[in-house]
């Protein structure tokens, strides 16, 4: 007993009403992610004109937007494109510019997307303002975590990492929410608009947030680095500031760009998996440490310089890039997010009056799981829990593709819910930690910058193609489809990637053996 109540004192004694404000202002950047990638699920009939008429109920204002499967399905990808665009670009910002800059720039872009969206008359106005959102949920979502990640207390960085996607979720819910009340009329437009009143709350928040003590150190700037970090401990940081010299060591801001990269995507949760006592390994990932310490700081300077095309040709790396390309294919052409932006449309048939009810279970459940499976990955294994999930996402989409084909309500709402669940226990937060694991630190940052791209564009590509091929296949048939690539990325991971869990490092893990010079 003692010994748990010393652990809590512990792991609170950091922990400021200064760091929380931190925390709870930068982290509206992730819920924003989330909640514009759902927004448009629940009310989708009623803002292309399928369950009313459009009328002018203000100048210029209808009261839907008249749109084909192909139009609607534009308007919800160019999201994502704009996403890969904000994510490509806030690295190099973050590295130069530190890490408030770029948040207080996507703030901006989350208050102009929805005034846009939300006022849209016509389909370029309301895509121009999903692409505007997209670009500040690409910057939030790369550099969010970094901030978290270099303000918070060592024992409680698996913590506040996880704030991350559980904000995400957090935004889901909530657009789900708002999109099941608020599906009639013009009331579409408050649902589109909500984010931008978040977006201005957090850009007023963002006026009283410092600057990342870790970045003013990388850049020279020791003493204003101290008086931050004082501001965010409010007692004593010796212990932490006599870490720094040898942190830089060998570093600058290299780890940074990995770091970003690292945690770029829909799916930024390796922090979440570290929450059971993973906090020595989380941080030592941030600061660029080898698990062999013996390493000279020099020569893992050196190694961190492999560019994209040399990774790919590399004979140590061309398998761990096709290994992470495969899963971060297999995360988005499973079909999740067919779920979570779609799941009323293919639904509103077979389940008039339940479908929205059952949308907003998907968000509960996405949240609940995502934090429930936390640790399963450490326990299991990565491979394992890879393989479970993407069996238990093909089997259920199998299952939802026959329930909707002949009708059986229960068994399409079961199913539905149950690939959101399959997808928590392995394919939500492994395939970023494995873009980490697979490689060596000389070539994280390639890696990963591979990683976010693959991520990206099946995301786009779920998101663009899905309404046009449930329109064209009917009846539920395209989710055989998305059975049948569980069948190949099940294959493919079982004879491709390796396990990473519990090895020492990537040459361990591809059971290479190098000489000692």
């Amino acid at each position: 007993m003692a010994s748990t109540t010393t652990t809590f004192q512990r792991w609170t004694a950091d922990i400021t009403p200064y760091l929380l404000y931190l925390i709870t202002i930068v982290t509206l950047g992730p819920l924003q992610f989330g909640f514009h990638l759902a927004e448009l699920n629940a009310p989708e009939a009623v803002i292309r004109c399928i369950d009313q008429p459009s009328i002018l109920t203000a100048p210029s204002l209808p009261t839907c937007i008249p749109m084909t499967s192909g139009q609607f399905s534009v308007v919800s990808s160019i999201y994502t494109i704009g996403g890969l665009l904000g994510a490509l670009t806030s690295g190099p910002l973050t590295t130069k510019y530190g890490r408030v800059l770029p948040m207080r720039l996507g703030a901006l872009f989350f208050i102009v997307g929805p005034i846009l969206s939300s006022l849209a008359p016509s389909i370029p106005v309301i895509a121009l303002g999903r692409f505007i959102s997209g670009i500040g949920a690409g910057a939030a979502i790369v550099v969010v975590p970094i901030y978290i990640s270099e303000i918070s207390p060592k024992e409680s960085k698996g913590l506040f990492g996880a704030l991350t996607q559980i904000t995400i979720n957090v935004g889901i819910l909530v657009s789900q929410v708002l999109g099941y009340f608020l599906s009639y009329g013009n009331m579409w437009r408050v649902v589109l608009g909500t984010a931008g009143g978040i977006a201005l709350v957090q850009g007023l928040g963002l006026v009283g947030v410092c600057e990342s003590p870790s970045w003013l150190v990388t850049t020279g700037k020791t003493g204003q680095a101290k008086r931050m970090l004082e501001s965010i401990r409010g007692g004593d940081i010796q212990e932490e500031v006599g870490k720094w010299g040898t942190a830089q060591e060998g570093q600058g801001e290299n780890s940074s760009v990995r770091w970003y990269l690292s945690l770029a995507g829909q799916q930024i949760i390796k922090s979440t998996v570290r929450i059971n006592g993973g906090a020595d390994e989380y941080d030592s990932l941030l600061r660029g440490e080898e698990n062999n310490q013996s390493t000279p700081p020099t020569k893992r300077s050196s190694e961190a310089s492999i560019g994209i095309l040399k990774v790919i040709v590399h004979p140590d790396h061309y398998r761990a890039i096709i290994a992470v390309i495969g899963v971060m294919l297999a995360q988005q052409l499973c079909g999740i997010n067919s779920v979570i932006m779609y799941s009323v449309s293919f639904l509103r048939d077979l389940l008039p009056t339940t479908a929205g009810i059952i949308t907003i279970g998907v968000g509960a459940l996405n949240l609940v799981m995502t934090i429930a499976c936390a640790p399963l990955s450490d326990r299991l294994g990565r491979k394992t829990c890879l393989l479970l999930s993407i069996a238990g996402m093909g089997s259920m989409s199998l299952m939802l593709g026959f329930a909707l084909l002949f009708g059986v309500q229960i068994l399409a709402a079961v199913a539905t819910l149950l690939i959101v669940a399959s997808f928590a226990v392995g394919l939500g937060p492994i395939p970023f930690i494995l873009a980490n694991e697979l490689v060596g630190p000389e070539a994280v940052g390639a890696t990963q910058s591979l990683a976010l791209s693959a991520n990206w564009i099946a995301t786009f590509l779920v998101a663009q193609f899905f309404p046009i091929l449930s329109e064209a296949l009917d009846q539920g048939r395209v989710f055989f489809l998305f059975a049948g690539l569980a069948v190949v990325f099940f294959a493919f991971v079982s004879l491709w990637v390796p396990e990473t869990q519990g090895k020492k490092d990537a040459d361990e893990v591809w059971g290479r053996h190098r000489r000692e010079d």
